[in-house]
């Protein structure tokens, strides 16, 4: 059984428009993807393809003039607003896209602490024996299992840079029990000897049962960690597909979208895609998104929007894909 379930999932904003009409902006239609314990599923795509607020309906974080339709389930039942309160920051844990999360006033070392109740009992207890038994914990965290210099523990956020920040925040998410981890864009600019630090501990998390749901740009790295890869474009996902399908100029690959995001790469072809993705609302509400860009599009791609449907292994959105 999956941990993380969302199916069908659109995700819209409201707005007012004039003196008393409003209007409302599609960012996220009928996506669907699954995170199992121990899997780490890597959601790829460019920038307002709905990554991010993918992530924010999962924690139940989005602002309140969104509005959500469809399923997600967690651990086998609906994860209700009530339960992503309960659950987030214990079970469910969520790494930031900006470090702007990071408390300016407090100093990282005393932001570096477990979260899960269970966790937390420890915390006690090593705090009954001295605040500084804690910050030294902290201090291994964050130079034995993250990289960053001696002392980083007892330093300001402001005094980091963005890298050391981020890697702060990844620590944060991490020093407790968590089950299931949403990491949104938690890497840009580590260092790329740090990165693959990171990229293994993720790893061992994972191979210790935990879920990680990993949401990047970064295709190369994701493939060094990641079991499957869920490819997003215009608010859904076109494919999900194993990390060793992407291999050579994508002949495993079903989808014509992640075939040429894989062949852009400049370790690969670095064939440039014509055209650009649709912006927020302006998705098609027939037929496929892609169409406008594909070069084997068919009058049949304009008149339907394509199911997600299994082949060979992988899900894909595509009618034309075998």
């Amino acid at each position: 059984m999956a941990l993380l379930e969302v199916e069908g999932v659109s995700v819209s904003f409201r707005r007012a428009r004039g003196w008393f009409g409003h209007e409302e902006t599609q960012v996220i239609q009928d996506l669907n993807l699954s995170v199992s314990e121990g899997e780490i599923v890597a959601v790829v795509g460019a920038s307002g393809s709905g990554k991010s607020v993918l992530a924010q309906a999962i924690m139940g974080i989005l602002p309140a003039n969104a509005m959500i339709k469809g399923w997600i389930s967690y651990a086998g039942e609906p994860l209700t607003k009530d339960r992503q309160f309960h659950l987030r920051g214990d079970e469910l844990v969520y790494i930031p896209q900006s470090v702007s999360y990071l408390d300016p006033l407090l100093k990282v070392g005393k932001q570096v602490q477990p979260v899960s109740r269970s966790s937390e009992r420890k915390h006690r207890s090593a705090t009954q024996t001295g605040p500084r038994t804690v910050m030294q914990k902290a201090e291994q965290e964050l130079t034995g299992r993250y990289g960053l210099p001696q002392g980083t523990s007892g330093k300001y956020p402001f005094e980091l840079s963005g890298g050391m920040a981020r890697r702060v925040l990844m620590a944060t998410a991490t020093s407790g029990e968590p089950k299931l981890i949403i990491a949104d864009e938690p890497t840009p600019g580590i260092h790329p000897e740090v990165l693959a630090e990171t990229m293994k501990h993720f790893r061992q998390l994972a191979n210790e049962g935990v879920g990680i749901l990993w949401i990047t740009h970064d295709i190369t790295t994701a493939l060094t960690a990641a079991d499957r890869i869920c490819v997003f474009y215009a608010g859904s996902n076109v494919e999900t597909a194993q990390v060793c399908d992407f291999t050579e100029k994508g002949e495993r690959l079903r989808h014509p979208y992640t075939k040429a995001l894989w062949n852009a790469l400049p370790q690969n072809e670095f064939q440039p895609l014509s055209g650009t993705q649709p912006a927020a609302g302006q998705q098609q509400v027939e037929g496929c998104s892609f169409a406008p860009r594909c070069i084997g599009a068919t009058m049949a791609c304009t008149n339907q929007r394509p199911e997600l449907r299994k082949v060979r292994g992988g899900e894909v959105r595509c009618i034309h894909a075998t």
